[in-house]
């Protein structure tokens, strides 16, 4: 190792956590962020430079996402944002874990709206902010409009809870400073309060993609997906040809092309073939993130052959997914996928051969250039991934997609469907929960085939499995959960639901009773109690909360939920009793059953008339 080397990495070691002792010289050469170039560190940014550039930043943020550009700030408050934003990065906050740089440029963006409201005021310095300076921000934020989203509509209470979040981190870190800030933003308040996020119901989370829009997305995704392999081979046949018609005149090697791809069925033209490559890409990445639970930046960090395969004690075969997580700074880790989503990821592998290609050439020419030049571990970080696209405006610069232009694809792919919905990746992973969570809550869908281990206790079950995985997905899963529970319990309260089975009907005598609903202090209160306290979950055509799967009235036996005391049964599942109710009629009439065949007959019409008398309905009047 170098002088030059070592000298590098002992200043990164020696940063101090704090500019206050330092003189200006000594303060502008701090480094801010370097990166290794074929095994010798380079640096990137000084403390001195104005914009600082960080180099740890997902690999799907765009370039101007991993950039602090501090001539946006006042230039009579630079000096001391400056200093600020370097003791956060740092030094961080007491008793939490220093900042990743992404959280770093969060605070920076949402900062800048009040050194904006600052230079207005004509305020020169941090001294000068006083809580009235404070509350005239806050009246201001709330006034804001929106003029290129939501048609002018108001800052959402998250937005504005961002932004009152930077102005008290602001007065924290200034008290570090030479300049503090001299009193809090607002004594007898807080960022949430000011947001409207105390003692309202308002509730910020991902919304749900309609299981209608859901079904349409990723069918169609599907479908393109299942004729990957074939579009693949096109492009690889038109790959060899684009090698031999090197020499030839553009239009010749156009025409040529046009013909190769019409002898072989293709019914569009060139440009068409090539969207149909992007959207094959779209297509891989909605069947991916829909059976995974991935982040988008966790996607973007999957590698080519990142799929592999194991067996429980029982035999049963497992699926696995390898990339890292920036989320939770756990680093590398696993997800457990279904064979279509390796499937699609393979089909990417494949697709994303060439631009791999490109990269690797790149990095060739940048190297002969200068062997030290910072873009040259840029493009390292990208080499192997698979969810990768050109930049023309960098000209034909390929990396990995950046999360905006997903929304952008994603967006494309859905209005071609015709579909009416704001689509983006984080909503993918809240529908995965969700669909998980209706698995495991009984409900017959295709997760619960693809993860058979997963059963109320899923996170201990699946750290079991694989102790690499990613397990804040499983407390998500539980979230859903909590909510699909009150969901139901909350129908199971309302003093107007019909409820037959046992335990149904000790429900309606217990909520008639004044002396039960008084023991809480509102109805929401009611209602989580009771979920909470419960293990509640489907079998088709009752709920069951006991707390076992081992009643035959879940399989075998299914009118046997009438009369137990675990089972409550509501209106949802009233047309499968009407419907069985009318053909264990036709099955009494007949007169080949025997004396066994017909006690049993009478017996389950015994419980689904019970089960319909006690649900509103008229058992004789549906049957005749």
């Amino acid at each position: 190792m170098s002088n030059a080397v070592r000298s590098i990495e002992e200043q990164i070691a020696a940063r101090p956590s704090s500019t206050r002792s330092l003189s200006d010289r000594e303060r502008d050469r701090l480094i801010i962020s370097a990166v290794r170039v074929n095994g010798t560190w380079v640096i990137t940014s000084f403390y001195g430079d104005d914009r600082w550039v960080f180099t740890d930043a997902p690999s799907n943020r765009a370039t101007g996402h991993k950039v602090i550009d501090f001539t946006r700030a006042p230039r009579a408050l630079r000096s001391a944002i400056k200093e600020v934003v370097y003791l956060y990065y740092f030094r961080g906050r007491e008793g939490v874990s220093k900042p990743t740089s992404s959280t770093v440029l969060n605070f920076f963006n949402r900062l800048y709206p009040f050194l904006r409201h600052l230079h207005k005021l004509g305020i020169q310095e941090l001294g000068a902010i006083t809580p009235l300076v404070c509350a005239t921000y806050v009246a201001a934020c709330k006034e804001e409009r929106l003029a290129h989203r939501r048609k002018g509509g108001p800052l959402s209470p998250a937005s504005l809870e961002g932004r009152f979040l930077a102005v008290e981190l602001l007065h924290e870190l200034s008290q570090l400073t030479e300049t503090p800030i001299p009193s809090h933003p607002w004594l007898e308040s807080s960022a949430k309060h000011l947001a409207g996020l105390v003692g309202a119901t308002y509730r910020s989370k991902t919304p749900l993609i309609p299981d209608d829009v859901f079904s349409a997305l990723f069918n169609e995704a599907w479908s393109i997906v299942d004729r990957g392999d074939g579009l693949l081979n096109l492009r690889d046949g038109l790959d060899v040809l684009e090698d031999q018609l090197a020499e030839a005149p553009p239009r010749i090697a156009l025409e040529t092309k046009r013909r190769y791809l019409a002898h072989q069925g293709w019914p569009g033209n060139l440009m068409a073939f090539t969207s149909a490559l992007t959207e094959l890409r779209t297509a891989c990445y909605i069947v991916v993130a829909s059976l995974s639970g991935c982040r988008n930046h966790e996607l973007a960090y999957v590698q080519t052959d990142a799929c592999y395969r194991s067996e429980d004690e029982a035999g049963e075969s497992y699926w696995w997914m390898r990339s890292q997580s920036k989320k939770t700074g756990v680093g590398q880790t696993e997800w457990m996928i279904p064979e279509a989503a390796v499937r699609a990821l393979r089909l990417m592998d494949r697709w994303a051969e060439p631009l791999q290609a490109k990269i690797r050439s790149e990095i060739s020419r940048l190297t002969a250039s200068n062997p030290l030049d910072p873009e040259i571990a840029e493009a390292q970080r990208h080499v192997g991934a698979v969810f990768l696209g050109e930049n023309r405006k960098a000209g034909f610069r390929v990396r990995t997609v950046t999360e905006g232009a997903w929304h952008a694809a994603l967006r494309k792919f859905s209005a071609r469907l015709g579909l009416k919905w704001d689509l983006s990746t984080h909503q993918f992973r809240r529908k995965f929960a969700n669909y998980t969570a209706r698995s495991i809550f009984g409900d017959l869908r295709y997760l619960r085939e693809h993860f058979k281990h997963w059963s109320q206790d899923v996170t201990n079950n699946a750290y079991a499995l694989n102790e690499s995985q990613e397990l804040e997905l499983y407390a998500e899963i539980q979230y859903e959960l909590d909510d699909i529970k009150l969901g139901v319990v909350d129908q199971w309260l309302s003093p107007m639901e019909a409820l037959a089975g046992g335990y149904g009907k000790n429900l309606v005598e217990w909520r008639g009773r004044d002396e039960n609903v008084a023991l809480f202090k509102d109805r929401a209160s009611m209602v989580r109690s009771v979920a909470e306290s419960h293990a509640i979950r489907s079998n088709g055509h009752a709920w069951c909360t006991a707390d076992d799967n081992r009643c035959i009235g879940n399989t075998l036996e299914k009118t046997r939920c009438v009369g137990c005391d675990n089972s409550v049964i509501s209106t949802g599942p009233a047309k499968l009793y009407q419907q069985l109710y009318c053909d264990l009629k036709d099955v009494a009439d007949c007169d080949d059953i025997g004396e066994g065949g017909r006690l049993r007959v009478q017996r389950d019409l015994e419980r689904c008339r019970d089960v319909l008398i006690s649900l509103g309905y008229e058992p004789e009047s549906i049957a005749a």
